[in-house]
């Protein structure tokens, strides 16, 4: 497959780079020639000029441009030992399902080249598009989205757009959508009918309050994603200006680094987007600074991976059983040695459930494991046991 007709080149006055910057060290589309792409760990960059279907931040289309002028100038590390490439941008298509198709084709592309793709949009429908991409690889997925609210619209008639592109994937057949977490939802944005929703459907949710008392509950969280997409508004208007519906409450910049680079040492993130940059509204640059500065926190992430996946037998972990009286088996959980990192193993209940194996093993905390030997069941362990039923 020939990816190279959906990008336009790295805008040219983007191409020199001082010796210590980090664009020096990533390869650009440029010069009529996109970047090989050969099998093995690389964080691929790109741009989606996409924002029709948007009810707000329609300017974000134009938004690539402006985070690679601040990103290519921050400087590079020497733990940075990964290729980075930078493919260019993806123009709208002719039509916005056009766009879709792109991407998720570019996305499947990467993927399963065991390349990790860094979409910079764009408005946040487009993870509707990287969210297919993962059909056509036919792989069962975790979708985790960082914003103020749960994009699930109004009615299941709307054409897809910004703020209800999740009802499209729950809604989307076939279903390879295994688990959805939302992190940093504010309560005064969120219907109690769509929370409701939430929790028959036995997906996560982590308020704004519980996230700013202890960032640490983030990381079990981001770490059990395969997508990751990351809404600007959920970036507090006076840290992040550049979005149309920037409001007073939120994440702090500093917040917001720490779960990029959160999601660039999982092992199972494997895409991630960042959405809603209207320029249009970032008169001084600090919203694409913020976001170059996410984007640098996940390539660190990413090169900081300790490949400490679980695998039941490995010497690389202590195997902690706990007996719950309610229950016929224990519950086992795992601790990697390597990274002091926790999860739970949850069984199968039906034999149907084999699809979906690669999610038996949960990413948990420390106090999740503190829980059981109180003789109460984690709550994620049994949202996870239902959806195997």
């Amino acid at each position: 497959m020939d990816i190279a007709f959906y990008f336009n080149e790295v805008d040219a006055q983007l191409m020199k780079n001082g010796k210590g910057d980090l664009g020096s060290i990533i390869e650009k589309h440029g010069d009529g020639e996109l970047p090989s792409i050969t099998e093995g760990v690389q964080i691929v960059l790109f741009g989606v000029g996409e924002s029709r279907n948007a009810l707000s931040n329609r300017g974000s289309e134009h938004g690539a441009n402006y985070v690679r002028s601040y990103l290519y100038k921050l400087k590079k590390t020497s733990g940075f030992t990964l290729p980075i490439i930078d493919l260019g941008n993806i123009l709208g298509g002719e039509t916005v399902s056009d766009t879709y198709y792109a991407v998720s084709s570019v996305v499947a592309y990467l993927v399963k080249r065991n390349c990790i793709p860094v979409i910079i949009g764009g408005t946040q429908d487009l993870t509707y598009a990287n969210y297919l991409a993962y059909e056509n690889l036919e792989q069962v997925v975790n979708l985790t989205t960082i914003d103020r609210k749960f994009d699930m619209g109004v009615s299941q008639e709307e054409e897809i757009n910004n703020e209800n592109f999740l009802s499209k994937i729950l809604l989307h057949q076939p279903n390879y959508l295994f688990h959805y977490t939302n992190i940093g939802n504010q309560s005064y944005f969120v219907a109690e009918d769509v929370k409701d929703l939430i929790d028959k459907l036995h997906f996560d949710e982590l308020r704004l309050g519980l996230c700013r008392q202890d960032m640490k509950l983030v990381e079990p969280l981001v770490r059990n994603s395969d997508i990751v997409s990351f809404d600007m508004s959920s970036i507090k208007g006076s840290d992040s200006p550049g979005n149309e519906v920037a409001g007073p409450n939120g994440f702090t910049n500093d917040e917001c680094c720490q779960v990029a680079r959160y999601a660039g040492i999982s092992e199972k993130v494997t895409s991630i987007g960042f959405y809603e940059y209207d320029p249009e509204f970032d008169h001084q640059g600090i919203s694409a600074h913020v976001l170059a500065q996410m984007v640098w926190y996940f390539i660190d992430g990413v090169n900081s991976r300790k490949g400490d996946l679980p695998l039941m037998n490995s010497k690389n972990y202590l195997k902690y059983r706990v007996h719950i009286d309610s229950f016929d088996e224990d519950l086992v959980f795992l601790k990697s040695v390597k990274t002091d990192r926790w999860w739970m193993n949850v069984p199968f209940p039906s034999p149907k459930a084999n699809r979906f194996k690669r999610h038996q093993l949960v990413p948990c905390s420390y106090e999740d494991y503190q829980e059981a030997c109180k003789n109460e069941v984690p709550d994620l362990w049994l949202k996870t046991y239902q959806k195997f039923l």
